[in-house]
């Protein structure tokens, strides 16, 4: 296997994992906070901050580094633009993670559940939800355009 295919199915593999995990994030995981109840709620969200880092960062450095890789050992056929249109979207969601996020769940962490709070982190969350699913669908078309029949 060519370092360039490799390149492109290590980072097809690790978006398209984000794509899967930012969705279910989304639409069942964070709306089910409120859920939890308040005299355990700083006990989940603590543990729920620990092991979430232990299953999205791997992706998320995997698709980070392929992305950049993917930049200097450009595939033939595929322009510059849709690259670079690949590492903005990283881009995008590491920034929204690191700024919107994080803060978020920190601040649950540190008071306990607060509508307004949670409210926020849901809301947020749409920009990495829309930007992966974008990154998922440039990566697919990529692919498909880098791989022949």
């Amino acid at each position: 296997m060519t370092s360039i295919r490799l390149l492109l199915g290590l980072n097809l593999f690790s978006t398209l994992a984000m794509v899967g995990l930012i969705w279910f994030v989304q639409i069942v995981h964070y709306p089910m906070f409120e859920n939890v109840g308040e005299d355990s709620f700083l006990t989940y969200i603590r543990r729920h901050q620990r092991r979430t880092t232990w299953v999205v960062a791997p992706f998320m450095l995997l698709e980070a580094f392929t992305a950049v890789g993917l930049i200097y050992q450009s595939p033939q056929g595929i322009p510059a633009s849709w690259l670079w249109a690949g590492i903005v979207l990283v881009f995008v969601n590491w920034l929204s993670t690191a700024v919107l996020q994080v803060p978020r769940h920190s601040a649950l962490a540190e008071s306990g559940f607060s509508t307004k709070c949670h409210s926020a982190l849901v809301a947020t969350n749409w920009i990495r939800t829309i930007a992966w699913t974008v990154r998922g669908l440039l990566m697919t078309t990529i692919v498909c355009c880098r791989i022949p029949c």
